[in-house]
This record gives C-alpha cells, sequence and structure tokens, in this order.
C-alpha cells in the first residue's frame, strides 16, 4: 500500500489510483471464478448423482402440474358461475312470461298508469303553443306610459255606442274580412281592464291625430277561431284556445272615415294611422300585432305576468 507521504505527490496519486484498479479488477475476476465453480458443481451432481437430477426434474413437472390444475378449476368455476347465471335468466324469463299470461289484465292497467299522466300534461297544455312576439313572463300593463296611466286615473271610460251592421258588410270590407259579418263587438264581453286600455287608445288616437278608431272584432268563440284557421296561415297561425281572442283580451280595430270602415293596408292614411295606433296601444301598455313577424295591424292585445294562452283568466 502506498504511504501517505507518496500520496500527497501527482506520482504518488497515480499509484494509489493504479492500486484501486488493480484491486477492483482482481475481485471481479475472483466474483467469476467463484460463480464457474458453482455451476462446475451443479453439473457435476448431476452427472454423478442421476437421482438428484430424476428428483429436480419430477420436482419441475410436478409444480408445472400444480399451476395447470389450478387454472383449469379457476376456468371452470368462471364457466359454471356463467352457466347458472344463464340458467337464471332463463328461469326469470319464463316466470315473468307465466306471470304475464296469468294477469294479462294487469299490463293494461299499467300501460294506462303511464301513460295518462302525459296524456292529462298533453291535454292541460293544450292550446298553450306561443304565438308570435310571446313571452309570458312579460306584463304588459306594466308598460303603460307614467304619463298616460296618470291621465286616466280613477276615469272609466264609456263604450261607444255600435255601429249599423251593415258598416261592416260593405264590399270594401268584404274583400279584406270576408267573415267580419259574424264577428263579435260586444263590449261587455272583453276583460275590463283591457277595454279600458283600448279605449284609452281611441281617445288618444282622436285628439292627438284626429283617427276615429272603431271595434270590428273582440271577443271571439273557438268555433270561429278553428274557422278563421282552416282559412289558412294568411289569416291566423292559432287554433281554438290559442288566442287571446278566446279570453276578452284582445281586439281588432279599424279607421272610420266619412262613415265607412277602413281597414286597407295600401291606403298611406291607413299605414299612417296603424304606426300611431302601435305607438299609442304601447304607451297604455298593449301589445301590438304590427310588430309580429305575421303582422295583424289592427290587432291588440293585453299580456299578462305568468298568464299563458290557454289559461282562462
Amino acid at each position: 500500500m502506498p504511504t501517505a507521504d507518496a500520496a500527497k505527490s501527482p506520482r504518488g496519486v497515480s499509484r494509489v489510483k493504479a492500486s484501486i484498479h488493480l484491486e477492483t479488477a482482481f475481485d471481479s475476476v475472483m466474483a467469476c471464478l467463484v460463480a464457474a465453480s458453482v455451476v462446475a458443481c451443479f453439473i457435476f451432481v448431476l452427472i454423478v448423482f442421476p437421482d438428484v437430477t430424476d428428483a429436480l426434474r419430477r420436482g419441475i413437472r410436478q409444480r408445472s402440474a400444480n399451476v395447470m390444475n389450478r387454472n383449469v378449476r379457476i376456468v371452470g368455476v368462471c364457466r359454471d358461475a356463467l352457466l347458472r347465471s344463464i340458467v337464471w335468466m332463463r328461469d326469470a324469463a319464463r316466470n315473468m312470461l307465466t306471470l304475464s299470461l296469468a294477469f294479462r289484465w294487469v299490463i293494461p292497467v299499467l300501460c294506462t298508469a303511464i301513460v295518462a299522466p302525459a296524456v292529462v300534461v298533453l291535454t292541460l297544455k293544450r292550446g298553450t303553443v306561443a304565438l308570435d312576439a310571446f313571452d309570458a313572463t312579460r306584463d304588459s300593463r306594466s308598460e303603460a306610459t307614467p304619463a298616460v296611466a296618470a291621465l286616466f286615473q280613477g276615469e272609466h271610460l264609456v263604450a261607444p255606442p255600435p255601429l249599423p251592421p251593415e258598416v261592416f258588410s260593405t264590399r270594401e270590407v268584404e274583400l279584406v274580412r270576408p267573415a267580419l259579418a259574424h264577428a263579435s263587438r260586444v263590449w261587455s264581453l272583453l276583460d275590463d281592464v283591457f277595454a279600458q286600455q283600448l279605449l284609452r287608445v281611441y281617445r288618444l288616437m282622436r285628439e292627438r291625430h284626429g283617427y276615429e278608431m272603431v271595434l270590428i272584432e273582440g271577443y271571439r268563440s273557438p268555433e270561429r277561431q278553428d274557422e278563421l284557421a282552416a282559412a289558412g296561415r294568411h289569416v291566423t297561425n292559432a287554433a281554438a284556445w290559442q288566442s287571446y281572442h278566446q279570453y276578452g283580451l284582445a281586439a281588432d280595430s279599424a279607421f272610420l272615415k266619412d262613415g265607412r270602415i277602413v281597414i286597407s293596408e295600401k291606403d298611406p292614411w291607413a299605414i299612417k294611422g296603424y304606426r300611431l295606433f302601435g305607438e299609442v296601444a304601447a304607451e297604455v301598455g298593449l301589445t301590438w300585432g304590427g310588430n309580429w313577424k305575421l303582422m295583424d295591424l289592427g290587432h291588440v292585445e293585453l299580456r299578462r305576468s305568468g298568464a299563458r294562452v290557454g289559461s282562462a283568466q
């Protein structure tokens, strides 16, 4: 082994490193020799003592057989469980079929119990189809202009006297509204709040703009609504109980000029009147049909929060 003084010099350091490498190589060689000796001894035993070889062979074979037998048992258990499951499902299906045949009356009762609630709900919802611009959360009464509301505060307006029936059956009117002669123009059939707001619109149209308004149709029976719907979507897209007319919350109006009804949508004077009619209707809190996709320029209605078409008010 190198001394401590020798290790302090560069040459001494080199000698120390070389010594360490030699010791490492020696240890590796010894390990290889030991491993070779063990292998040689094992081979020698197998050759000289054949009984040991046979015993080792039998042990390996027995171990392999045990593993195979265990795997076979596991496969057998899984197979038996699968077969038992199939038999159980077959028996359950057979029992269900037997019970179904024995209690045939139960099936219709169960089907009725399941289907009936859905039918009831659909029946109750009949007529709740949202029309153009319909918003069930909107309350048109709350949209009235405060100034207009204050103007009529506490005042109860009286409906005008009815016009002669022949005014609503002229050739001009028949071309635009052929079934108008059979329409209801009874103010008492309208909702009282709605009727008052509509009368305010008429009064404001007369005092502000010089247009005389007239009710051409108010309450509409379900039968008449269906007849109009059958005429086509150009007339109305609402069947019975799908219109505010059935609840006295809608009305169609036109202009009265020189003693005759003007409904034309081509006359510039009438077109201007419809526009003013929509503006005034909005001021008192009514919804104007002229803002819809299928425009109905003479139509106004009163909407209430939480109310929906199809629920009587």
